[in-house]
């Protein structure tokens, strides 16, 4: 009776999600977030918010430090939301990093994703392109923001999409400033077939022969004021594919275009809603996913969300936070 007793306790334990690791400086203005590694060790975490907030650190853990804004002017796109940019995704091609940011109103198709270009991701040294050519409109089969780089093959493809059919995939140019094909081409990778079809913030990742897709599901914001039913807030899911366009399944097989995905992260605790998700790999800490979150003994406004990050591994071939 007690042996079983411990047995069962020590599973639940061994199930939980493990707390986030300390974080130290400014930890909050950690919407959407986006990282970065510089050579030098620097790490750079954007934001949504403040015309993409830089954040700077000598180590994942902080202490992070703001900068500025990656864009102080806003977008040259001209759609509205162009002074309140969203959702950032940089990557390294070559010797430029690519700033990939989302233009639009909440709740709206009314949408692009832009580009700036710098060498160094400082403040002050990022030049706006403007459009890469995803864009929507109302009506669109697909809402043009959230969008995150991934190569596969030797190609750049962009991966983007939030409710309105969900998550699309398009080819890029290389250097990867535009798309190859006219955007009506772009590729439907998940769907979640119910109503709101709350599905986005896609982020690619290759691990040995898979292509994973992970992504958030749920409410995203305004918990302080709309506070969704339990279940319903952000939480991180993923699909793999042997190909970086699909078809994608979750762990029991699930079509990721028929509602699959497999969680990977979800509220436990005083942890609330992660999402915004992406992965790094750190030099001493080894794989990382990173998010934001709310901390529930701090409060639930978007301006409280929290930036978070949990060692992650890939046990039988399906990621696991640790």
């Amino acid at each position: 009776m007690h042996s079983a007793l411990i047995i069962s306790l020590i599973l639940s334990f061994a199930d939980a999600y493990p707390s986030p690791l300390p974080c130290k400086g400014v930890c909050t203005n950690a919407h959407d977030p986006s990282l970065v590694r510089r050579d030098d060790g620097t790490y750079f975490r954007f934001s949504t918010g403040g015309k993409i907030a830089i954040h700077t650190a000598p180590s994942i853990q902080g202490p992070w430090t703001y900068n500025g804004a990656a864009l102080p002017n806003g977008s040259i796109i001209n759609k509205p939301g162009n002074q309140d940019l969203w959702a950032p995704d940089v990557a390294k091609v070559k010797s430029t990093y690519y700033l990939y940011y989302s233009v639009g109103s909440f709740a709206s198709q009314e949408s692009a994703i832009g580009v700036a270009t710098s060498t160094t991701m400082e403040v002050d040294s990022w030049t706006d392109l403007g459009s890469t050519g995803i864009e929507s409109v109302t009506g669109s089969k697909f809402n043009a923001i959230d969008g995150n780089l991934q190569r596969a093959n030797g190609k750049l493809y962009m991966n983007f999409g939030s409710f309105w059919s969900d998550l699309f995939q398009v080819e890029m140019a290389n250097p990867p400033t535009t798309i190859v094909e006219a955007i009506s081409s772009a590729t439907q990778v998940a769907f979640v077939p119910t109503p709101p079809q709350a599905q986005e913030g896609a982020f690619g990742y290759q691990n040995g022969d898979y292509y994973y897709l992970f992504f958030s599901v749920g409410s995203c914001c305004r918990y302080d004021v709309n506070k969704p039913a339990a279940g319903g807030e952000y939480k991180i899911q993923v699909c793999r594919s042997t190909s970086v366009s699909g078809p994608f399944v979750d762990k029991s097989g699930q079509s990721c275009l028929q509602g699959g995905g497999t969680t990977v992260l979800e509220s436990r605790g005083w942890v609330y809603g992660p999402g915004g998700q992406g992965i790094i790999k750190d030099p001493k800490l080894g794989l990382l996913l990173y998010y934001h979150y709310v901390d529930t003994r701090i409060g639930y406004s978007d301006a409280q969300k929290q930036f978070g990050v949990n060692k992650l591994t890939f046990s039988g071939g399906w990621p696991c936070v640790r």
